[in-house]
Formats: structure tokens, sequence, C-alpha cells
């Protein structure tokens, strides 16, 4: 079969290095080009060091508009502005790592209609799909986390949830909370209740549990390491804990990725691996459900590239197979 030609617009982020690590392995996927004015000529690993001796690939400042796949690793706000300006074949299919295209209300643009591309929530959507509007990393943990109660219509209360990601989610330009001697031995909340993953995350759960009216209370913390996303959150479920699991090994049944562990979970049990790991814990009258992802992985591109193997009919696991870094 002959590979894939893919195109990578915005090179140069944490997202765009694991995109390109990850296609470089991928037995079905060629590097067509990588998109980047600002280190137009410049070897990709100058820019991400860990592909030295990998790839002797160089950043472009110029585009093929008949790549197979085009994956837009861009800040918020910019893969709109960069659509309005840069056309494609009509047999590209464009993968969207940031929050333009999330929302029902920003889904259609320019006449393309884009699907949410959460793999446990929309598979066979994704399948038929020319664009996927990938979810957010804090997204994709909560959502793993709560939407096999929503699909139970079970949440009839207010969700409590507490999560803490690594540094390498708030991407590589630096600010006062980025600088290492900030980060160093520290820890902070940031945008409480108001995070924008919540659309995405309250659109999703409505989706299923359309009578959902209570609150969704997210409080996202910064951890003082680089990569992945702790997150536990707790609600009152009449049920037993035998009840929930067996909820969530339905929901699961046929997820590649998302695994329900009896054991209590820890973050190196992903951290450069595509898994989410869920851990259901009951108290009184409230379900815990902790969740566990890499934030660059499963939380964006490696997500990214399981959406691309769901429209292609791949195995959904090409070119994910990877051992978390435990040691």
């Amino acid at each position: 079969m002959k590979k894939l030609q893919i195109g990578i617009i915005g090179g140069a982020g944490y997202t765009a290095g694991e995109l390109i690590r990850l296609l470089l392995n991928h037995p079905k996927a060629n590097i067509n080009f990588i998109y980047s004015t600002s280190n137009a000529g410049n070897k990709i690993s100058k820019i991400h060091q860990d592909l030295i001796g990998s790839t002797d690939l160089v950043f472009t400042n110029k585009i093929n508009s008949e790549v197979d796949v085009l994956f837009l690793c861009l800040g918020h706000g910019n893969s709109k502005a960069f659509l309005e300006n840069n056309s494609f074949s009509d047999n590209t299919k464009i993968i969207d790592l940031s929050n333009d295209f999330r929302l029902k209300k920003d889904e259609i643009f320019n006449g393309k209609t884009f699907i949410y591309g959460l793999p446990e929530l929309n598979k066979e959507a994704i399948k038929k799909a020319n664009y996927i509007a990938n979810p957010g990393c804090f997204a994709t943990a909560i959502q793993l986390a709560l939407l096999p109660l929503a699909k139970a219509e079970v949440l009839q209360n207010d969700v409590h949830i507490n999560a803490v990601t690594g540094a390498t989610g708030a991407g590589t330009s630096l600010s006062a909370t980025t600088h290492f001697t900030w980060r160093d031995n520290n820890f902070s909340h940031y945008k409480a209740f108001a995070h924008q993953h919540l659309g995405e995350i309250n659109q999703s759960v409505k989706l299923l549990q359309s009578n959902f009216n209570s609150d969704i209370n997210f409080v996202p913390n910064r951890g003082n390491f680089s990569r992945g996303i702790f997150a536990t959150m707790y609600t009152k479920f009449k049920g037993s804990l035998e009840d929930a699991k067996a909820l969530y090994s339905e929901f699961y049944k046929d997820a590649t990725f998302t695994i329900i562990s009896e054991e209590e979970i820890h973050l190196k049990q992903v951290v450069n691996t595509n898994k989410c790991i869920l851990h259901l814990h009951k108290y009184e009258d409230k379900l815990l459900v902790t969740s566990i992802i890499d934030n660059l992985l499963k939380g964006a591109s490696g997500q990214a590239i399981q959406n691309m193997n769901l429209m292609y009919g791949f195995e959904e696991a090409e070119g994910l197979k990877l051992k978390a870094t435990y040691f």
C-alpha cells in the first residue's frame, strides 16, 4: 500500500514534535512537509533535539496542497485564519489540534464539517470523517472518566474535578509560570471553574445525557513535572462499586486505549503512551474516578494519529504501541 503523504502546519511546538516522532515510525505514513515560517530551512532536529539521527527533514515555508492528511498544530484561534488563507485538495483530510472547531457552534467552517475526535465517543463518525477536531488534553482525561455515567444517565448531581498537568501543557513559549525557577518545587491552580475545556466536556456529557443540568466544577493545577495529567473527580452515585465497574466495563469494552484498573493508579503508567487508565473508588454515597493520560499523546498527538488510523481503516493502534517511560 502506498504510504499516506502527511503535511504538518506549525511544526515547532511540543505537540508537533511528538507528532513528528510518531509519524516517522508509522508504517503507513510519510511526512511530506513540515511548515514553519520562523524555522524555514532549519533541520527538524535543531528544534526537536530528541530527533537527531532520526530524520534529515527540514522546516519549509512552502505548502503541498495535495497531501493526503494535514495536521494543524497551531495556537488556538489560528487554524481558522490559516485555512482561510490556504486551500487544499478536496481529497486532503484535516486533523486540527486546536480548539477552533470542537464546539457544535464552530464545527462547520468554509463548507467543512469537523467531527469531534474522541474515539471512545464518536468512533463510527470518525471513520467516515474528512475533518477532525482533536479534543483538548484535560477534556480527554475528564470526559473518559465521566462518559460512562452520562451514558447510563446517572449523573444527577454536581461533579467536582481536581486535575494537574505537567509543564508541557503550557506550550513552548515561556511565561512567568513556566520558568524552571517558578515550577520547581511549586504547585498552583489556574482558571478555576472557567477553563476553556469545560465547553467541550459539557457538550459531550449532554450529548449522552440530555437532562444533565448540574455543574461540572473543574479546578486545573500546574505540576512541577514535564508531562502527564492526573485527574480525580467525584459525584454522588446511588449504586455499588460493582455497579459502577459494570457501567465502565460495558462502555469501554471495545476501546483500544482506555483501560480500567483494579489497582490504584499513578502517572508513570501512561507517560509516553496513548493510554487512558481509569480507577474507580466508592466512599459512602460518592464515586471517585481517577483518570490519567499523557497530555501530549492521548491528550494531543497520539489521539490525532489514532483518529487518522480510524479515518483510513488502519488498525487503531498502528504506530501507537508504546511502552510507558516508567523508570
